[in-house]
């Protein structure tokens, strides 16, 4: 099933800049402080008085970077949000095509004997065939017949120099160590030839040589060595080894043709299908296949639920009154491609009548732009071309222009560093920068200003308090004159 969970994020909404009517009134509000404090004759409360002033001074163009600021925060969760939820939506589509499970399947009348598995992107509807197992394919294996003593294990073998030849081929020398057993199982190991060897000990703690090569008659081998020993020698007559197993290729029929290979896992006899020979069998074993029907349907109907609600976000995002990224040019887009998705090609070639595309097996869109499944059209749609529909639904490997080759381009497009959604959100950090920037220097004059004025008033409240002491002194004394007089 393809779901896909996104996180709502609520989307600041920006404070108005003020207006030249809100940094008045605080200016007023600021002189009548000033002016009562001096009718009271009490001195300037510069503590109340500057920071009025330096706010004043600032109010619109705070309010403004602070607007610009919450904006540009809106724009970058909104492109989060969209980057996120494209991302989701392709990587559960293509999680759910890479499970197998909206693929033809092959299928087996007799699974002990032979069982079948579906090649990637093959086309399976019309498998039909019959197989009989005559013989499995085998591997060499070969031991040494005597063993080696416990005490003795550490000893060498006086091999001498050992050559492993593989089918015929080319010797391999293998390096024998202290040519002891353990040493010449670790040399044979390290050859790396797909013949490989071990050391078996019995109950009594002797140690014996097992030397075992890859299945079919070509993987047959021989191991000799230029001792006086010959203890491990394989095949050429010696009599200190005895072979457990010979190498065989396997024999069946496959449809009345008589046919070898060198292994039981096989890929390259009936089309689309990996066979593995399990047993023998004198009975014949049918392939046939089993279409996805209601899988297919089930992830026709999850992608049109998953769309609606990527659809959903991305609409919210772009609406043109109150999305935070109605002007951005990749977010519209990616919205267009989206809508588009429904009429678009995702099968090549196909014609007389074939469906290409979501709309033509019966995924509907309603006027409000949505998405709806016709399921009677869908129904007869699988039915006529499995194979098609598949082709739809399968890896992005295997069809570029299926659904999930086109979401992925869709989601790598938006996150794109130059031209998509990952271009927005260098764009808005910027600004973002920019703005953060802008509202430092704003502190900084604030700072500045909030200085100047209290270091002005503070002369002036002494200049005053002066004018006051001297207002006073000449009132009593002019007091003191009409007294006398």
């Amino acid at each position: 099933m393809v779901t896909l969970t996104t996180s709502t994020t609520a989307t600041p909404t920006p404070t108005p800049a003020a207006t030249p009517a809100n940094a008045q009134s605080v200016m007023n509000a600021a002189t009548q402080s000033l002016l009562k404090s001096l009718e009271a004759g009490s001195g300037i409360d510069t503590g109340t008085l500057v920071p009025a002033l330096v706010t004043a001074q600032f109010a619109a163009r705070t309010a403004a970077l602070k607007a610009k600021s919450e904006t540009l925060a809106a724009q970058i969760s909104g492109v989060s949000t969209l980057k996120s939820t494209m991302t989701g939506f392709s990587t559960a589509l293509a999680n759910l095509v890479k499970g197998g499970s909206l693929q033809t399947q092959p299928s087996s009348s007799n699974g002990a004997v032979l069982s079948a598995t579906a090649i990637s992107g093959a086309k399976l509807s019309t498998l039909s065939a019959s197989v009989t197992v005559t013989r499995l394919a085998t591997a060499q294996v070969a031991r040494t017949t005597t063993a080696v003593p416990a005490a003795q294990r550490s000893s060498s073998l006086d091999t001498g120099a050992l050559t492993l030849t593989i089918g015929g081929g080319t010797g391999i020398s293998i390096a024998i160590g202290d040519g002891s057993i353990d040493a010449i199982a670790a040399g044979i190991n390290a050859s790396k030839s797909g013949v490989t060897a071990s050391v078996v000990t019995d109950a009594n703690g002797g140690a014996y040589l097992s030397v075992k090569g890859g299945t079919g008659a070509a993987q047959a081998f021989t191991l000799k060595g230029d001792g006086p020993s010959g203890a491990v020698d394989i095949g050429g007559g010696s009599t200190q080894t005895s072979l457990v197993s010979t190498a065989q290729n396997a024999l069946l029929t496959v449809d009345g043709i008589d046919v070898e290979r060198p292994s039981n896992t096989i890929s390259d006899l009936v089309d689309g299908v990996k066979l593995q020979l399990n047993a023998v069998s004198t009975i014949p074993v049918t392939l046939g296949s089993s279409t996805p029907t209601d899988a297919l349907a089930q992830a026709v109907n999850d992608v049109v639920t998953t769309f609606n609600e990527v659809l959903a976000t991305i609409t919210e995002q772009t609406d043109p009154i109150t999305g935070s990224l109605r002007s951005d040019p990749a977010a519209t887009a990616l919205l267009r491609s989206l809508k588009a998705l429904v009429s678009k090609p995702l099968v090549g070639g196909a014609t007389g009548g074939i469906p290409r595309t979501l709309s033509e097996i019966g995924v509907a869109t309603n006027t409000n732009g949505t998405l709806r499944v016709d399921t009677a059209l869908l129904t007869r749609q699988i039915a006529a071309y499995p194979d098609t529909i598949e082709s739809m639904f399968a890896p992005s490997s295997t069809n570029v222009l299926g659904l999930s080759g086109t979401l992925s381009a869709l989601t790598n497009s938006a996150n794109n560093t130059s031209t998509g959604l990952g271009a927005s959100t260098v764009r808005y950090t910027a600004a973002e920068a920019d703005v953060t920037e802008q509202q430092d220097k704003v502190t900084d004059q604030s700072a500045q200003l909030t200085t100047r004025l209290t270091q002005q008033y503070a002369s002036m409240n002494s200049r005053v308090t002066a004018y006051k002491s001297t207002q006073a002194f000449l009132t009593n004394q002019i007091a003191a004159w009409n007294k006398s007089s």
